[in-house]
């Protein structure tokens, strides 16, 4: 990776309250045109990691900057460079969709023959353009989002953090969403970087690459591909019923470490080198226990396996 490329630098970055050390030794290099995704679970650090790099939170100890400026010492710089979307609709609902755009374009300086022509461009953008005179409060969630997005867009942001920006919207919109993201990024010329959170593991497999988060640290990086790999011939699709028996008989067996339900079928997740004898044991003890064993088959796994191995892994931090 081209260290002049590099816009966000996170080295050794932690965050204390009282204590509770809620990010530690995080570090980052994320370069121009890069989607990277933060996952993990609920207080994993995903939140406070964003807030620290766009200078909401000063961190306790490590060093982070955004496009070279530092967010300890040239906050202002920094945040100059920075577009951020938190997790809640923070807008004013009783300002019309242009009038908060134009509120935020000129919180940044920016004057009337430069942020009309830039906003009116930036709905355009988003699907907003019709609506510019509605009331933010007579939006629906979705479109909220994408309002949020524009206002966040208006000065031209070299990178932006993006906290969960499609929780609770229908997966028409997420997806409506995640086409202008990688617009924004493919653009050319345009150099942005994306940093999103999300629940969503569908999500995490459009970023070029992927921190997973545990208390308060990355634990394991990489592209969706080296995270899927972590599994790789360890994860069984089994197809049978009923399937509540097969899910006790395959918990039980000793080589199984996990088993979900999958529409209608379930995956598990096996330890390493055990795939054929495991599918041996289930062809036997199914049929002895009244069910039918259709089949079973090794799979490539999902991000979601990945997740929830990872997320059942202990880890002591330093």
């Amino acid at each position: 990776m081209n260290s002049e490329n590099i816009l966000v630098q996170a080295s050794g970055l932690q965050k204390s309250f009282g204590n509770v050390q809620a990010v530690r030794k995080v570090n980052l290099n994320i370069a121009a045109g890069e989607i990277y995704g933060l996952v993990g679970s609920d207080g994993a650090g995903k939140t406070t990691t964003m807030r620290m790099l766009v200078g909401a939170l000063m961190p306790s100890s490590g060093e982070a900057s955004i496009c070279g400026y530092s967010v300890r010492t040239q906050v202002e710089q920094a945040r100059s460079q920075l577009g951020y979307l938190s997790q809640r609709f923070s807008l004013y609902e009783d300002l019309t969709v242009l009038e908060n755009i134009r509120f935020f374009a000129e919180m940044r300086g920016l004057k009337p023959d430069e942020w009309l022509p830039r906003s009116l461009e930036i709905l355009e953008f988003v699907g907003l353009a019709k609506f510019q005179h509605r009331l933010a409060g007579q939006l629906s969630g979705g479109m909220k989002q994408k309002l949020g997005l524009a206002s966040a867009l208006v000065t031209r942001p070299r990178i932006l953090l993006l906290d969960e920006p499609t929780t609770g919207v229908d997966p028409v919109t997420r997806q409506d969403f995640w086409q202008l993201i990688i617009q924004l990024v493919s653009a050319e010329g345009a150099g942005v970087s994306v940093i999103i959170s999300t629940p969503y593991m569908d999500e995490a497999a459009r970023c070029h690459r992927i921190g997973f988060m545990q208390k308060g640290e990355i634990t394991v990086e990489g592209t969706p591909g080296q995270l899927r790999n972590l599994l790789n011939h360890r994860i069984l699709e089994l197809r049978g019923s009923p399937l509540p028996l097969l899910k006790t008989i395959s918990a039980q067996t000793a080589e199984v470490e996990d088993v979900r339900s999958f529409g209608d079928r379930l995956h598990l997740r096996v330890r390493p080198g055990q795939t054929d004898s495991v599918i041996k044991v289930l062809e036997q003890a199914i049929p002895a226990a009244g069910g039918n064993f259709t089949g079973a088959r090794p799979i490539a796994s999902s991000l979601e396996d990945v997740f929830i191995y990872l997320s059942e892994q202990e880890h002591e931090p330093a």
